[in-house]
């Protein structure tokens, strides 16, 4: 089996392994479970981890070139390695992401809104579950609740900031670093596909408007043509009524 025919086998078992383990992760996080109540929550993104790492292991193996994909990977490695740290293992989700961009993402421009909407909701609520997970026990923590911390992520990925809600711990500074990342990515997406629209728009009606004001010209150049094959009628029928009156004449 070659890499390629295993990606696309697997493509759809891990996004939906990667949406159990999303539910698994925002179940015990926004309930706050811990100790025994926490633990069959705890089985299941083990679980799941252990699926992406035998994909991962499956993926270096059946590569042509093992050294060169591990090196162009090798984000693919961290994500294995990071579940160490629970809220990075929500970035596990980026499954998510290909498996939608793969199917939305190369096909008509219109459909390229869903993939950027998925993004954008996607990321926010990865970035208020990190935040939250790691905040809502911190002292002198900020962001308490879900709501907060959709807040926070939505202001934080749109690039506004207000400030009034922030991380005050090492980890959530890293999540907060990795959505303003991705924050920038997402807008340069909405620009790009709301100047396309825009462009769309323009040459359609530039096209249309072309169109309008050729068709009187197109008009005009067809009864001119028609003129022109009727005088050269005329001029034929002409041209053999002399040459039958010459005939006659020369007969006579």
């Amino acid at each position: 089996m070659t890499q390629a025919r295993y990606r696309d086998l697997a493509e759809w078992p891990l996004m939906a392994t990667a949406l159990v383990f999303l539910t698994a992760y925002a179940w015990q996080v926004v309930a706050r479970l811990e100790g025994d109540a926490a633990t069959p929550f705890e089985v299941v993104m083990w679980v799941t981890w252990g699926i992406f790492v035998v994909d991962y292991g499956i993926n270096l193996w059946l590569a042509e070139d093992r050294k060169r994909w591990f090196l162009w990977n090798l984000h693919e490695l961290l994500i294995v390695v990071l579940p160490f740290f629970r809220p990075l293992r929500l970035l596990r989700l980026v499954t998510v992401l290909s498996v939608l961009h793969r199917t939305v993402g190369e096909t008509l421009r219109g459909r390229v809104a869903i993939y950027v909407a998925g993004s954008a909701v996607l990321l926010v609520l990865i970035g208020a579950l990190a935040v939250l997970d790691v905040e809502q026990r911190a002292p002198d923590a900020k962001i308490l609740t879900l709501g907060d911390a959709a807040w926070w992520a939505i202001t934080t990925i749109t690039t506004v900031g207000y400030g009034d809600l922030y991380p005050v711990t090492p980890l959530g500074r890293i999540v907060a670093a990795a959505l303003m990342m991705s924050g920038i990515a997402v807008i340069g997406m909405v620009t790009a596909s709301i100047a396309s629209w825009l462009v769309q728009r323009i040459e359609q009606n530039t096209e249309a408007a072309v169109a309008a004001s050729e068709e009187p010209v197109r008009n005009e150049m067809a009864e001119l043509l028609d003129e022109v094959a009727a005088l050269r009628r005329e001029i034929a029928e002409l041209r053999g009524r002399d040459g039958d009156t010459a005939e006659a004449t020369e007969r006579a």
